[in-house]
């Protein structure tokens, strides 16, 4: 029996001015698989996530997350996503324990349950040993953990992964890959972009791919391959975004 859609777009759009930076893009996400969106820069992976997040309204058309409109129901919808971004967003100036109870706060999760979850997070991403330390003070890859760590303290259906691995050293970014499985298989959907197409190929069971603001296609990666004659999903990343002939053109330069 297959997966119920979590997440539904339809026709979703947004101009500034006469530019379409994402244009009439439709696709859909399962419960509980991982979902990557990928795409050149200036694609509109940031842009679509704004939208869906509601950090922007679109210009036409909208999407669904549980059910909920984008639109209509956005407070709702905040209340059961989680959103970790390239950028953090908690306070370099306290601890890592009293920004997880501040952002706790902010979703309302009553005291109780708060400090119940905060110390199941603390032990799940092994932050017990830092949780008295400054944000500040932490390494890139111990606060991209407790960023995660902090979408999670309302206990999201959805969290919202942008370049979660970007500028970590190789043991960060593998034992954040591996906490991206811990939470598949905990149930939690997935919708992650990253510029490491490799890491996509490793994690997601389907991916998108945008160019220019439009879906080219969506499959899963081993489908990709198979469709494009590919060893990697790099190689058929390239080849359905059509940068092939760009990176032949570097290249011959280069020589």
């Amino acid at each position: 029996m297959d997966k119920e859609n979590i997440i539904i777009v339809s026709n979703l759009t947004k101009r500034y001015k006469d530019i379409s930076v994402v244009n009439c893009i439709n696709f859909d996400v399962k419960r509980g698989e991982i979902f990557g969106f990928l795409g050149p820069n200036g694609a509109g992976k940031t842009t679509t996530i704004k939208m869906l997040t509601g950090l922007i309204q679109p210009t036409k058309g909208t999407a669904t997350i549980t059910g909920k409109d984008i639109r209509t129901q956005i407070i709702e919808i905040k209340k059961i996503v989680g959103v970790v971004t390239e950028d953090s967003n908690l306070y370099d100036d306290i601890s890592v324990l009293d920004n997880l109870r501040f952002v706790g706060q902010l979703y309302g999760v009553p005291k109780v349950e708060r400090e119940k979850r905060i110390g199941e997070l603390l032990k799940r991403f092994d932050l017990e040993p830092k949780q008295d330390a400054k944000f500040a003070t932490l390494s890139k890859g111990m606060k991209r953990k407790v960023t995660i760590a902090a979408a999670f303290i309302h206990s999201p259906q959805v969290i919202f992964l942008d370049e979660p691995t970007t500028g970590l050293d190789v043991l960060s970014a593998r034992i954040l890959r591996a906490m991206i499985k811990e939470l598949k298989a905990l149930g939690v959907t997935i919708f992650l972009t990253t510029h490491y197409i490799e890491e996509a190929e490793q994690l997601c069971d389907r991916v998108v791919i945008l160019v220019k603001g439009i879906v080219k296609i969506v499959d899963t990666p081993r489908n990709l391959m198979a469709m494009t004659n590919s060893k990697k999903l790099e190689e058929a990343f390239i080849e359905i975004t059509g940068l092939k002939e760009e990176i032949m053109l570097v290249e011959k330069e280069g020589k």
